[in-house]
């Protein structure tokens, strides 16, 4: 291929410019128009899932990406996944850096080897952004449900001072850090506009997962049915999650190592088998040659995955 390295040369060239727009715009704080918003007095926190995925009709940036995402229906869910993780992109900028990590993915192994496992490489690089957001999302889930007996407890003394539930939902944004402050941000900037306060609860329910957080707003929702001392309720709630989450700790201590070494056994063949064809792609190659010996890799692989996820059934359990 007389013209590889020029070809390779500006599919990295492309690769490094989507992964520099991705890092810049990841790096950004929030929305200059919400700060300046915020200096008077307007709250604007967080847009919701639908906005974030429609934020291609507010921002027409990369229009034939979002044309792709509508037709095949994508564009809703990419936007909800975005924000569960908190990424500060629209869906069509994170297809770009999927697009741009294939690229890179499938010119490192195509180059190197050959047309099929720069296809494989180029697919699971493609992936790896998708891997990144749930990871994302997990630990914001997490570090949400690590904030929940503050929310309670800000949320008993507020009402027990007096606030209304309103004004004691507005406390939280100003006194908790994200992500509670950016969730019940968008949750008081919805009622702010209209919607009913029951329904911005669940939707933030929806949107973060937390079992302890479905607790709490069934609980609201119940109170505001039937009526009773919401403070009071809260209070009980909030001692139980209490327990829970030092549980929660604990086992997340004891099952460290086991965890840990899912994640090395799992990991670690595969960068040796990565780097092994970067420095001798013949010597790897060998197990790729047509007939029965592709059947090896082929079974380690399925192996070290099914090893991986008993593994991690192993140690997830349940409080």
């Amino acid at each position: 291929m007389p013209n590889g390295p020029l070809i390779f040369g500006i599919i990295v060239a492309i690769g490094v410019m989507v992964a520099f727009t991705a890092f810049w715009r990841m790096s950004q704080g929030r929305d200059p128009v919400e700060a300046r918003l915020k200096q008077y007095g307007v709250s604007a926190e967080l847009v919701d899932a639908d906005e974030a995925g429609q934020a291609s009709s507010r921002r027409p940036r990369l229009p034939v990406i979002n044309r792709l995402l509508a037709a095949l229906g994508l564009g809703s869910s990419l936007g909800s996944s975005l924000t569960r993780a908190g990424i500060r992109l629209t869906p069509a900028e994170y297809t770009l850096i999927m697009i741009g990590a294939g690229l890179l993915g499938f010119a490192a192994g195509a180059l190197r080897v050959g047309i099929l496992l720069g296809l494989a490489a180029g697919l699971v690089c493609a992936y790896l952004p998708v891997i990144y957001m749930r990871f994302a999302a997990g630990r914001r889930r997490r570090a949400f449900t690590e904030q929940v007996p503050d929310i309670l407890t800000l949320l008993v003394g507020g009402l027990r001072a007096g606030y209304g539930f309103a004004q004691a939902l507005e406390a939280l944004v100003h006194r908790l850090k994200p992500p509670a402050s950016d969730e019940f941000g968008w949750v008081v900037r919805a009622v702010s506009l209209g919607m009913p306060i029951n329904l911005a609860l669940n939707e933030m329910a929806g949107r973060i997962g937390s079992d302890d957080l479905d607790l709490v707003v069934t609980a609201i929702n119940v109170q505001n049915e039937v009526g009773g001392n919401l403070a009071q309720t809260l209070e009980v709630i909030g001692e139980t999650v209490r327990e829970r989450i030092h549980m929660l700790r604990e086992i997340r201590t004891l099952t460290a190592q086991q965890r840990y070494t899912g994640y090395v056994l799992a990991g670690l063949p595969l960068a040796l088998a990565g780097i092994m064809m970067l420095i001798a792609p013949s010597y790897e190659s060998q197990l790729f040659q047509p007939g029965w010996v592709r059947i090896l890799p082929i079974t380690a692989g399925v192996m070290m995955f099914i090893g991986f996820l008993v593994i991690r059934k192993i140690v997830d359990i349940e409080v």
